[in-house]
């Protein structure tokens, strides 16, 4: 390692430790603060090396921040097996709100994948589905920024409870901002309604909680919101949260 080089992992440790630093402050003063304070917090304290991501389920983070922030980027990660409608959505999205919509691609195709390690392995192997067309598709596209904006939110599920509202995500090295982690499902709906945000239709179809096609099912009435996703697999999360 030359004398550059260690100058530079020197300032990049630096970096790291102020940040973690002022998340530390943050997530203190912030956490009972209105989502929208947090946004103007991330806006204000990041700037353009701030983005947001949305699966698509509906656009209320997108309203949210881009009331904030005109024009903020959003990161969609395109699966390949999306749903026809979350698509739509996605599309939905880019006409309507201001905000510089990004697709995001895992880097294989669908086909490519089924080549190289067979079909169906959303069945076999969900956890390493999950991981080649979602979580490393994201590490890659957060790269250049400095913090992300989740819609994530304590209720949701029980690896959800300890979520603050602006936390360290040490596995990429930069801040994630949680503006809606205290929100309840009521809080949300009131919000969807009030300020009349476009949602995913498969809502309406017994849908609460939406990701690809394959592993995510209809829910009955009285079952978890999250019960249509992986189901009989045992798993809760992708892996983009934890």
């Amino acid at each position: 390692m030359t004398l550059v080089d260690i100058e530079v992992e020197l300032e990049r440790r630096r970096g790291v430790l102020d940040l973690q630093s002022i998340v530390e402050s943050a997530a203190e003063f912030l956490e009972d603060a209105p989502a929208r304070e947090i946004i103007r917090w991330a806006a204000a304290t990041f700037g353009d090396r701030m983005c947001l991501t949305s699966s698509m389920s509906d656009a209320l983070l997108i309203d949210l921040v881009s009331r904030v922030k005109p024009g903020v980027d959003v990161l969609f990660i395109d699966t390949g097996y999306h749903f026809a409608e979350t698509i739509g959505t996605r599309d939905a999205v880019e006409a309507v709100y201001d905000v510089n919509l990004i697709n995001v691609t895992p880097s294989r195709t669908v086909a490519e994948q089924d080549r190289d390690l067979g079909p169906r392995l959303h069945g076999r192997n969900p956890d390493l589905c999950c991981f080649l067309r979602k979580v490393e598709p994201l590490n890659r596209a957060l790269e250049p920024y400095l913090a992300w904006i989740s819609g994530i939110r304590r209720d949701e599920s029980p690896t959800r409870t300890g979520t603050k509202v602006v936390e360290w995500d040490a596995k990429r090295q930069m801040v994630k901002v949680n503006p809606i982690a205290r929100w309840t499902q009521e809080d949300v709906d009131n919000y969807i309604a009030d300020n009349g945000v476009l949602i995913n239709p498969l809502h309406y179809d017994n849908y609460p909680s939406i990701g690809c096609a394959p592993c995510t099912r209809r829910v009955a009435d009285g079952e978890d919101a999250r019960s249509g996703r992986w189901a009989g697999l045992g798993k809760i999360e992708c892996g983009i949260h934890l």
